[in-house]
């Protein structure tokens, strides 16, 4: 039986600290900002991480979306300069805030940013901002590729319950043998079964005979 690996010693959280930030090696990286203040030590620390930074000035349309992480300053209508609806990001969004200046907590709410990076900066609040907003953004693409799926299978569980019905009162038998010929076609053309479910209620929806 092999020995269960624990991470104790400062040794094995070095290691697992340089997988993380390998991982972040050569990502796309914009900065969109009109401040200048700490700018130099913002995009050194970014360029330690060996990612691709570039840097944008501000646009009055909506942010830049060819990257993978995007820096952006808080401004009262960020929730309007946008490149997605609230929910389907493309990017992980760190807003950087303000020093002194007041800020909405209900336009931070709105805008979900997947980390915020407060001004005066440093060096370890950069390095978590990336680390904590790319983690967010990609569990919550997670979630949503999950939810997309069980949507998916929901649709076609419903098309299937509704062939079975069509085909049960087409050829007068059971449920069980309406799923079985209809699985039989799938198999036959080696295609989903839902693919002939489909095809079924459609094709019945069409002569204006389909069961609600």
């Amino acid at each position: 039986m092999k020995d269960i690996e624990t991470c104790d010693g400062p040794g094995d959280t070095d290691v697992q600290a340089f997988g993380t930030l390998r991982k972040l090696h050569e990502l796309r990286v914009i900065v969109e900002t009109e401040v200048e203040d700490q700018l130099d030590l913002l995009m050194r620390e970014l360029k330690k991480l060996r990612m691709d930074v570039r840097l944008v000035n501000r646009h009055a349309g909506t942010l830049p979306t060819d990257a993978e992480i995007i820096f952006c300053d808080y401004s009262p209508n960020l929730e309007r300069r946008l490149p997605w609806s609230i929910g389907e990001a493309t990017a992980a969004l760190v807003i950087m805030l303000p020093q002194t200046e007041p800020f909405s907590s209900a336009m931070l709410e709105a805008v979900t940013p997947d980390a915020v990076l407060a001004r005066p900066f440093t060096a370890n609040a950069v390095k978590a901002s990336v680390i904590m907003g790319l983690s967010q953004f990609r569990y919550e693409r997670r979630l949503r590729s999950k939810a997309a799926k069980l949507e998916e299978n929901l649709r076609a569980m419903r098309a299937i319950e509704r062939a079975k019905t069509i085909v049960m009162n087409m050829r007068s038998v059971s449920s069980e043998e309406a799923y079985q010929y209809i699985r039989s076609q799938a198999m036959a053309r080696r295609v989903p079964v839902s693919n002939i479910a489909e095809a079924i209620v459609s094709s019945y929806g069409l002569l204006g005979g389909l069961p609600r």
